[in-house]
């Protein structure tokens, strides 16, 4: 189980509740996401920079893992950085994002995953704006949006089983 943050079907981020982890086959993935949204939240991958669909999105809304759903990020913290991959300094909930070292590549970095589903999202890095400074850099192909006024439409069953 995860304890993480979710929408209510009011459209409000309630939590933390207990969500089950999702554990899927590789070809329960492969029939749930695309080729590209596989390669990256799956297998680690990146895509190329200032190719992203959500680099641009100046929309008010929420970023949810492409995988399962969980909320991620909020527009309020996105912010340009220049890098070519969409970036946020800090996500809308910490229990939703788990961080782990990653040494690949010959260098030291840290990776952020998806807490429910352990999709891979990207990296953090100590080089954003403040408050956090923090620079949260993602795969657009990692996360869907959600526009605020249909932020009822991600209400998740978990957040509905907390209020009973």
């Amino acid at each position: 189980m995860a304890r993480v943050f979710v929408f209510n079907r009011d459209g409000e981020l309630t939590g933390p509740v207990e969500s089950p982890d999702w554990q899927l086959t590789d070809a329960e993935w492969r029939a749930r996401l695309s080729p590209e949204q596989f390669r990256i939240l799956r297998s680690q991958g990146t895509e190329r920079p200032f190719c992203g669909t959500l680099l641009d999105n100046k929309q008010s809304g929420v970023y949810v893992c492409a995988g399962c759903g969980l909320p991620l990020f909020s527009s309020d913290s996105k912010f340009h950085s220049g890098t070519g991959w969409p970036s946020f300094f800090r996500p809308i909930a910490k229990e939703n994002v788990l961080e782990r070292p990653d040494e690949s590549h010959g260098m030291y970095r840290v990776e952020i995953n998806c807490a429910r589903c352990m999709g891979h999202l990207g990296h953090v890095f100590p080089d954003g704006p403040r408050p956090t400074g923090l620079r949260f850099c993602l795969n657009s192909e990692s996360l869907n949006f959600t526009p605020s006024d249909e932020l009822a439409t991600l209400a998740d069953a978990a957040a509905e089983q907390n209020a009973k």
